[in-house]
C-alpha cells in the first residue's frame, strides 16, 4: 500500500497538488462507502433481524419511524474523515485541525439527537401503558433534554475555541444567579410538573375548567413547559404547567369517579297559582301510585293535629290543610326517587328557594347515574319535560313573562288610526328563563 502511495506521488509530481486532491477524493469516496454499507447492508440487514425477534413489531416500526439507528450511522463517515484527514498530505494544518473539530462536533451533535429521539421512544411506549395517564414522564424527558443540549452546546463552544471542557464549565459556575434567572421558567415549570405528577391534580382526559386562562374541556398533553386543554368547542388552550399550581382551576375528574352529575336546576312556579287542595281533588290525586303514601301519611298527620285543635275550641280557620303545591313537591321527589337514571345513594333534595319577582323557584337537586354529558343532559331534560308537563294536573302555572307584541297590536287596531307612537306597556315584569341552566 505504502509502495503504490509513493508510486502515485512519483507520477502526478509534476502536477501541483494532484495528488493531494487525488488522495482527499480517495478519502471522501471511502467514507461514503462506509456510509453505504452501514446503511444499506448492516441496518437492513438488523431490521430483518429485528423483524425476527421478540423486538419486532408495533416497537421495531417505531424505532424505524424515529429514524434512531439510521441517525446513529451518520456517525461512521465522520469518524472515517477525522481519521484520515490527517494521512492527506500538503494540507495546512490549521485546516487539519479545524476538520477535526468539525468531525467531532458533528459526532457529538449527531448522538444527542439520536438520544434524543431514543427519550420519545421511551416516552410513547411508555404512554401505552394504561396508566400512564395518571404519572407522565414527558416534562422529566424534556429536562434531561435540555440539560444534556446545554452541554452539548459547552462542548461544542469547547472544541471549536479549542478549550478545555471541564475549564468552561468551571467559569460557567460564576454565572448561575444569571442562569437562575434565564431559566427561571423552566425550573418552576419542573418543580410544577414534579408535583403535579406525584399528587394526581391533573392526569391526560381529566376535564379541566380554568376561565382565567380560557380553558374548559379535556387535558390531551402534560409537558415541561405548557399543559394543553381541547376546548369543547374543539380550540386548543395551552395553559403553563405553573400555573396549575400557583392558580385555582376546577377538576370535574371526581365527578366522573364519584358515580354522580349534579343537576341543580329551578322551576319558577306562579304564587298566585298556590292554594289549598279540596276533598275531592285529594280523592282525585290518589290516581298517582307515588303518591299514596304520602297522601296516608298526611291524612293521618292532620287529623292528629286537627283533633287537638278542635279539642281546644279553635276556629275551623286555624286548622292544617293540604296544599297542591307541597303535593307536587312530594310528588317530584317520589318521582325521583324511582327514576332509574338518578343516583340514589347521593344527595336528594326538592326544595324551595327565596320567592322573587319571577315566582317561587322549586329547585331539583340530585345527581345522575351516568356522568357522560350526552347521557346527563337527556335525563335532565326528561325529567323536566315530565314535569312541566304534570305541573297543570296539581293546579300549578309556571311563572313567565309575556310579550306585549300582540297587545301593541291590538291598541294600534282599536287606535283606528294606525297611530305607532304609543309607548309600550309592561304587562308583566321581567324575570329569568323559566329554567335557570344547571351545573354541567
Amino acid at each position: 500500500m505504502q509502495s503504490q502511495l509513493e508510486r502515485l506521488n512519483d507520477a502526478l509530481a509534476p502536477y501541483p497538488w494532484a495528488y493531494t486532491v487525488t488522495v482527499l477524493a480517495g478519502l471522501l469516496l471511502l467514507a461514503w462507502l462506509a456510509n453505504f454499507l452501514t446503511k444499506r447492508i448492516l441496518l437492513r440487514g438488523l431490521g430483518q433481524l429485528l423483524q425476527r425477534t421478540a423486538l419486532g413489531g408495533a416497537q421495531h416500526d417505531q424505532q424505524v419511524r424515529l429514524q434512531v439507528i439510521p441517525r446513529l450511522a451518520n456517525v461512521v463517515p465522520a469518524l472515517v474523515i477525522s481519521a484520515g484527514i490527517s494521512v492527506v498530505p500538503d494540507l495546512p494544518p490549521q485546516l487539519v485541525d479545524v476538520v477535526k473539530a468539525l468531525c467531532q462536533v458533528f459526532v457529538v451533535v449527531t448522538i444527542a439527537l439520536a438520544v434524543s429521539k431514543v427519550l420519545d421512544a421511551i416516552n410513547r411506549t411508555y404512554e401505552r401503558r394504561p396508566d400512564a395517564h395518571n404519572r407522565p414522564i414527558k416534562g422529566y424527558f424534556q429536562v434531561v433534554k435540555i440539560i444534556m443540549f446545554v452541554l452539548v452546546g459547552i462542548s461544542v463552544v469547547a472544541t471549536l475555541i479549542g478549550a478545555e471542557f471541564l475549564h468552561i464549565v468551571t467559569g460557567l459556575g460564576a454565572m448561575t444567579a444569571v442562569l437562575m434567572l434565564i431559566f427561571q421558567d423552566t425550573i418552576l415549570s419542573l418543580v410544577a410538573s414534579v408535583q403535579i405528577s406525584n399528587d394526581g391534580r391533573v392526569r391526560i382526559g381529566d376535564w379541566i375548567e380554568m376561565p382565567s386562562q380560557n380553558a374548559d374541556g379535556d387535558v390531551i398533553d402534560i409537558a415541561l413547559h405548557t399543559v394543553t386543554v381541547r376546548n369543547w368547542d374543539r380550540t386548543v388552550t395551552t395553559v403553563p404547567t405553573k400555573k396549575l399550581v400557583s392558580d385555582s382551576f376546577k377538576n370535574w375528574r371526581h365527578m366522573s369517579e364519584g358515580g354522580g352529575r349534579r343537576i341543580k336546576r329551578a322551576l319558577h312556579i306562579d304564587q298566585r297559582s298556590v292554594r289549598f287542595l279540596e276533598p275531592d281533588e285529594i280523592a282525585r290525586f290518589r290516581r298517582f301510585v307515588l303518591l299514596d303514601e304520602y297522601l296516608d301519611r298526611k291524612d293521618r298527620e292532620l287529623r292528629e293535629w286537627n283533633a287537638a285543635l278542635a279539642e281546644r275550641g279553635a276556629e275551623p280557620v286555624n286548622h292544617r290543610r293540604v296544599t297542591n303545591l307541597g303535593t307536587f313537591r312530594a310528588y317530584v321527589e317520589h318521582y325521583l326517587r324511582h327514576h332509574s337514571g338518578i343516583n340514589q345513594e347521593l344527595t336528594l333534595l326538592v326544595r324551595q328557594l327565596q320567592p322573587t319577582e319571577a315566582g317561587l323557584p322549586l329547585e331539583i337537586y340530585c345527581f345522575t347515574a351516568d356522568t357522560r354529558w350526552a347521557v346527563y343532559e337527556g335525563i335532565q331534560s326528561d325529567i323536566f319535560d315530565h314535569l312541566l308537563a304534570i305541573l297543570p294536573e296539581f293546579g300549578l302555572s309556571v311563572f313567565q313573562a309575556h310579550s306585549d307584541a300582540a297587545v301593541e297590536v291590538r291598541l294600534r287596531q282599536l287606535d283606528g288610526d294606525g297611530d305607532a307612537a304609543r309607548p309600550a306597556r309592561a304587562f308583566a315584569p321581567a324575570q329569568p328563563p323559566l329554567d335557570a341552566a344547571g351545573d354541567r
